[in-house]
């Protein structure tokens, strides 16, 4: 059995007794199938309880949870072909961003994505999906080859936030992440961006700039962590939870708020439970936004993605 959230303990304790009852049936050759048939409804009408009425915090977990689906998974549902680029040219390889160039039912994309890893090793190698500076530059480049060669860009954010330790600031980690929203806002190629997980502050900003953002269901999108949320308004990170009712930072309320395009349904209990059928989904927007996009004018691409990010933020008292 994998990771356990504790929101899903009573979901599981009712799978185990259905299955326990199952094998005793078996064994036994006793006829319980009416109780089976109870205890199964039971468990559907619990999921839906649990899964349809998650807080904020709650689905910042599930966001977080190991099992969740990441960019290279995304990649091997959806594309073909992919060649990955390694390095910036400059210092090193940050193996946190994935970036490269595959194939979409045959057309040619570029493809930039925070990667995390699945266990304490891979983790380690992959620095837990928190990029370095030349991460970012990495993802430039790969950006403007892009462009050069009129290829649409898809970007898969999911990272805690960019990497703050002192060789990475030295390195210039606040500069690369400016550079690239700059120019990112300038592509005149179409960008779509998914935050397949956790959306952190600046890190996932990086490669966030685009003309359409979708989040996941049970994915979060946020100027900071809750628990970094807590620690500077409470001084105290257990009120991480209350920290991300404040957040405003699930998939819902960012679609209420206009900041972003649209909410990729998960299936109950997260997109971990069937990859494919987000990934479905996921493909199926990228086709219809990007023959909707590379219809336009390349001036009226930029004019809609500066109008877009204008509005952000407005109100009318």
């Amino acid at each position: 059995m994998g990771i356990v959230l504790d929101f899903e303990k009573p979901i599981i304790e009712l799978e185990k007794k259905i299955e326990e009852l199952k094998n005793f049936t078996l064994r036994e050759e006793i006829e319980l199938s009416d109780e089976i048939h109870k205890l199964t409804q039971r468990l559907e009408h619990l999921r839906k309880e649990v899964f349809g009425n998650l807080t904020a915090w709650q689905k910042v977990q599930l966001a977080r949870h190991p099992e969740r689906p990441y960019t290279l998974d995304y990649v091997g549902m959806l594309m073909t072909d992919f060649m990955e680029i390694h390095g910036d040219r400059t210092f090193s390889d940050d193996k946190a961003l994935i970036t490269g160039f595959a194939k979409l039912d045959g057309r040619s994309i570029a493809v930039i994505g925070h990667q995390k890893g699945r266990d304490t090793k891979e983790n380690l190698r992959r620095n837990f999906g928190c990029a370095h500076p030349e991460g970012y530059r990495k993802a430039l480049r790969v950006m403007e080859l892009a462009h050069k060669f009129r290829m649409p860009i898809v970007t898969f954010i999911d990272t805690p936030g960019a990497y703050p330790g002192v060789g990475a600031e030295e390195r210039g980690q606040a500069e690369a992440i400016a550079y690239n929203l700059r120019e990112m806002a300038r592509f005149r190629v179409p960008i779509i961006i998914f935050v397949i997980g956790e959306g952190g502050s600046g890190g996932a900003l990086g490669i966030g700039v685009g003309d359409r953002i979708y989040v996941l269901e049970n994915a979060y999108y946020s100027v900071i962590s809750p628990e970094g949320c807590a620690a500077i308004l409470w001084k105290d990170r257990t009120k991480a939870a209350s920290a991300a009712e404040a957040l405003k930072l699930t998939a819902g309320e960012l679609l209420t708020l206009g900041i972003i395009d649209g909410v990729i349904p998960e299936p109950l209990g997260g997109a971990h439970k069937n990859p494919k059928f987000a990934s479905d989904i996921i493909k199926e927007k990228i086709k219809f936004d990007l023959d909707e996009l590379l219809a336009l004018e390349e001036s009226d691409l930029i004019k809609k993605r500066y109008e877009k990010y204008r509005k952000m933020g407005s109100f009318k008292e």
